[in-house]
């Protein structure tokens, strides 16, 4: 019960943060309503305690009063779930366009945080594409992708490229070329993410701490022929290369 209070209060302070975050739609637009009424709060989470309980039950009617009687003496924690320098987790009470109520999980960025970047480093007068392989804990695997990372509070975009730049390649850019912006996945993550190319002369020591062990230069072409043969999987990277083509950086 502790946990969830703290986990209460940590989610009113964000709502006075960054009010925009929690905004809902005019009534009868269809959207998904943040519920703010303290009795719909609990019948959407009374509702999703009847939805774990059927889950974890799978049948059998003990199991399900079981898991019942647990989520009433340790309920299903509502608000801040989680935080730290790079993340924010939230499970809110919704109110669904169908009427049902709900509690629904998001994640959010640390309120003070300025917007993420990913950055298409270019080679040379024929703008031929650096790309890392970088290790990535969530899938367990090596991917082949762009430079990336997260926005610091009060930092522009360009100011982000020139620290990213010069965390994992040892580059500096000769050129900074915006691409627009991105909403990495609209399901799950609040996050914005600005897109950029950059000129850049040389590549020095990689930043093999955070899991950086190989870089390699190809042409545009080449690039686009490695996600079409799946080489390249990453959707930020995807991302990145098409709105290169896009602004003509291909030829």
């Amino acid at each position: 019960m502790i946990a969830s209070a703290r986990a209460r209060r940590a989610y009113d302070a964000l709502r006075t943060a960054r009010p925009e975050w929690f905004r809902n739609e005019p009534d009868g637009s269809g959207g998904i309503e943040i519920v703010t009424d303290p009795g719909r709060a609990t019948a959407a989470r009374r509702r999703a305690h009847r939805l774990v309980a059927t889950h974890l039950a799978r049948g059998r009617w003990w199991k399900y009063w079981g898991a019942r009687l647990f989520l009433a003496v340790r309920p299903v924690p509502v608000g801040v779930v989680s935080a730290d320098p790079f993340l924010c987790h939230l499970r809110e009470p919704v109110r669904f366009p169908d009427g049902t109520l709900g509690l629904y999980n998001r994640i959010v960025p640390p309120p003070q945080a300025g917007p993420g970047v990913v950055v298409l480093p270019l080679v040379g007068p024929d703008n031929e594409v650096l790309l890392i392989e970088h290790y990535r804990h969530a899938t367990r695997e090596w991917h082949w992708e762009v430079v990336r990372g997260f926005g610091e509070p009060g930092a522009s975009g360009a100011e982000s490229v020139v620290r990213e730049l010069a965390e994992e390649l040892s580059a500096h850019p000769e050129e900074t070329i915006p691409l627009g912006e991105l909403h990495p996945d609209t399901g799950l993550l609040a996050h914005r993410v600005l897109l950029f190319a950059a000129r850049i002369d040389a590549v020095g020591e990689l930043e093999k701490r955070e899991g950086i062990r190989q870089s390699r230069t190809v042409s545009g072409a080449e690039a686009e022929r490695m996600v079409h043969e799946g080489g390249i999987t990453d959707g930020f990277t995807v991302a990145a290369l098409y709105r290169a083509r896009l602004a003509g950086l291909f030829g």
